[in-house]
């Protein structure tokens, strides 16, 4: 018997070893093709030099604003993708990386394009005034800024945390979790950070001129609201409820 734990250790080890690989390479991967999707773009849908947004618009702000949510997102996939213990979380956190990921290469290109920073520096949301969902940005200031999220304050209509976005210690307790507390604290943290930025979406798929950010935005819509709703199925099959709102 303790000829055989060397070796599984081992063996283990190098389960992890190659699943960080793999996450490094489809990192890569889909960043690479993202990027280049969004150049690809150039000429057959945003239209040359003309059609360029400004850069208070919807289009310049909805890219900044969720490239910074959508990097959370995949830092916490990372996370639950080499630590999960559930073979179906692991399945999901690739799927929700790789995905947004993605969709990151895609909107830094367009914003590459456009001659606009890749991320906003007067807080965010600012370019969804009148939002006519009916979501309030007045109480999403509060909470400790973090993966990219400048402090400071916000100029008026911008606000200094988007909703959804997890805290440095709810992070930081994420990386520490082990066994099925990994899972869990996964799931409701991605659903709630899910949930949180469905209004920002819904706002750029309304208001957006650039015909391939509004499909990218009705893309993310979807593409959300159907893992949110398998989140809720997998919590409540392991005897968790959802975090309340942010």
């Amino acid at each position: 018997m303790a000829v055989q734990e060397p070796a599984q250790a081992g063996r283990a080890s190098g389960k992890r070893s190659q699943t960080a690989a793999l996450l490094v390479l489809g990192v890569v991967a889909a960043v690479a093709i993202g990027f280049a999707l969004g150049f690809l773009v150039r000429t057959n849908v945003v239209g040359g030099n003309d059609a360029v947004p400004a850069a208070d618009s919807v289009d310049v702000g909805f890219a900044q604003d969720m490239s910074v949510h959508h990097n959370q997102a995949i830092d916490m996939s990372a996370v639950a993708l080499t630590n999960a213990t559930d073979q179906a979380v692991r399945t999901l956190a690739f799927d929700m990386l790789t995905s947004q990921q993605n969709q990151v290469g895609q909107m830094q290109g367009w914003l590459a394009i456009w001659d606009r920073a890749p991320f906003g520096s007067d807080g965010y949301m600012g370019w969804m005034a009148g939002d006519e969902h009916g979501h309030s940005m007045g109480s999403m200031t509060s909470q400790e800024p973090d993966s990219g999220q400048s402090a400071g304050s916000a100029p008026a209509g911008s606000v200094t945390t988007m909703p959804g976005m997890a805290s440095a210690d709810e992070l930081a307790a994420l990386r520490q979790a082990t066994g099925p507390a990994v899972d869990v604290m996964f799931l409701q943290l991605m659903l709630r950070h899910h949930e949180g930025g469905l209004s920002m979406m819904e706002y750029a798929a309304d208001n957006a001129e650039t015909p391939a950010l509004v499909r990218l935005a009705q893309s993310m819509i979807s593409t959300q609201e159907s893992e949110a709703t398998l989140m809720k199925q997998m919590l409540a099959e392991r005897g968790a409820a959802p975090l309340p709102p942010n």
